[in-house]
């Protein structure tokens, strides 16, 4: 009865549902039809290199370091490829990424290869490693940290708004959008970014194996090429991909053809790849999770 009365809406009720099945379907098929193991390519046998993929704003650590751990414990993973293709990101993430990397090159060889940006946070993270191959063109450096916020206060004034706070410390609001910074607290916020970035300066000179005043004289903010980082001595070598694979594998002791194995996610949602691919395909979004503000290392604007 209900067929005949709406035809169209039964049409299209009966459309969804059979849409609904063929998700689910789907999604049963990639949950339980997937290999235990979450190494790609690692079921052909043989030494292999481990790559680690950087994209993006660098805002959690906690994937980043468990594939190091995985990699690290793999008997059959002679060396690892850290592939960074980032502008920087929050302070501590990319410390701790910094410091799991100097964990792992005491048991295998880490090597760093840089897309097509590879700087601030990125190159915090990629001056841990045993070695640095760029391109030629890729964007790198940019050692040191940048903080910022808006005023709004002549705008709340001209509309009416008086913002009330009231807080526990003199310095509880500081850097607030609805009045003026004082002297005093742009000090304090100075000499706050001012450490980390000495924090940033000394790890550089750390992992790369420099003087700490060469660093310093670097790390004013500058991006530079790859081209630019070799000749100063901040990059290795000038390669792509494979060439850091290659490298890699000859540190590694692997003989022959070196082949690289990547890590594949466990849990795969048909849905939310449906739903972020369809978002990008309207709106040219790229979706990315986890984004957050906070104390960055990134290219100054």
């Amino acid at each position: 009865m209900f067929s005949r009365r709406h035809p169209y809406l039964f049409f299209i009720l009966t459309a969804l549902s059979i849409s609904a099945v063929v998700v689910i379907a789907i999604s049963l098929l990639f949950l339980f039809g997937a290999s235990d193991s979450d190494f790609a390519g690692l079921d052909r046998g043989g030494d292999r290199v481990g790559v680690i993929e950087i994209t993006g704003v660098i805002s959690d650590a906690k994937q980043v370091i468990q594939q190091l751990k995985r990699f690290r414990k793999e008997d059959s993973i002679k060396a690892i490829v850290m592939r960074i293709d980032s502008p920087g990101g929050g302070v501590g993430p990319s410390q701790e990424i910094f410091r799991e990397i100097q964990k792992t090159i005491e048991s295998k060889k880490v090597i760093t290869s840089m897309g097509a940006v590879a700087a601030s946070g990125g190159y915090y993270i990629a001056a841990g490693t045993n070695g640095i191959v760029a391109s030629p063109g890729s964007i790198t450096g940019s050692i040191g940290v940048i903080m910022g916020y808006a005023n709004f206060e002549q705008i709340l004034k001209k509309i009416g708004l008086v913002p009330v706070v009231i807080k526990s410390g003199e310095y509880k609001d500081m850097g607030s959008p609805a009045r003026e910074m004082t002297g005093r607290e742009q000090q304090l916020l100075q000499d706050f970014v001012d450490k980390i970035h000495g924090q940033f300066v000394k790890d550089v000179a750390l992992g790369r194996k420099m003087d700490l005043a060469e660093v310093v004289k670097l790390a004013d903010g500058r991006i530079f090429t790859g081209e630019e980082a070799q000749e100063l001595g901040i990059v290795d070598r000038l390669g792509n991909l494979e060439d850091s694979i290659e490298w890699a594998g000859r540190l590694g002791g692997i003989k022959g053809e070196v082949t690289a194995v990547y890590i594949r996610d466990k849990k795969f949602s048909i849905l939310k790849y449906l739903t972020e691919s369809t978002l990008q395909e309207l709106f040219g979004l790229a979706v990315s999770p986890h984004l957050t503000g906070g104390y960055l290392y990134r290219p100054t604007d």
